[in-house]
């Protein structure tokens, strides 16, 4: 039985320049689903309060990996945000700051391709604190465009806006506890191995074809609240 090669680290996944390859198969890379707990979505208001990270390796979900923390805001929760994902004030006064909480990511990315569900949001929250530290993140796949690419192929359109939650159900995936990052994470970590899996059997999926799906669409997303 042939063996597949092992998972390439992140300078063979992207030039110097920061593009994907364009060649390189999906499953030869390593990848890793990040979700983030909000108070909100505005990045100039708002804070993390939960992060979880969860490894996908040879195309499968890497649980043993995963990586979880609490992060404690620099302003108390507004009552709507504590109704979503259920983090009191309370439960964050002893979590670590979060510049640890960076200190996790980096360590969870380290070598990996991000993959988030709604990138826009992520990205918005993580950049200026890599920034900080002289980081640059990496180009990602979003779950959330492959998932309105993969039902625009089966139905013959998209959605506008694709919630964790919806697509997990599309994808008859088992349930994890919604707006808990962690939870989070597994499902965004194995909507994307489905994802990628059902794309890849109409055409080989690549490393650039998973990151730069967005080309396949067109027209506004929607941004998907707290996380």
């Amino acid at each position: 039985m042939r063996r597949r090669p092992p998972p390439r680290g992140i300078a063979a996944v992207f030039d110097a320049a920061g593009r994907p390859s364009g060649s390189l198969p999906w499953r030869e890379a390593r990848w890793c689903a990040v979700d983030l707990e909000l108070t909100g979505l505005d990045p100039r208001r708002h804070h993390i309060v939960a992060l979880g990270a969860v490894p996908v390796e040879e195309g499968r979900v890497a649980l043993g990996g995963a990586r979880y923390t609490l992060v404690r805001p620099a302003h108390p929760p507004k009552h709507e945000a504590v109704l979503v994902h259920k983090l009191r004030l309370a439960d964050l006064l002893d979590a670590p700051t979060v510049h640890h909480a960076v200190d996790l990511v980096l360590e969870a990315l380290a070598g990996c391709v991000p993959v988030f569900h709604t990138a826009g949001i992520e990205r918005a929250f993580l950049t200026p604190l890599l920034v900080r530290r002289r980081v640059r993140l990496p180009a990602a796949a979003d779950t959330e465009i492959l998932g309105r690419a993969w039902l625009r192929e089966r139905d013959g359109q998209a959605p506008q806006g694709l919630a964790l939650s919806t697509l997990s159900n599309a994808l008859r995936l088992p349930a994890e506890p919604p707006h808990h990052a962690l939870g989070d994470a597994v499902t965004t970590a194995q909507a994307f191995v489905a994802l990628a899996t059902h794309l890849d059997q109409r055409a080989p999926q690549t490393v650039a074809s998973l990151v730069h799906a967005a080309r396949r669409l067109g027209g506004p997303r929607r941004m998907s609240p707290y996380g």
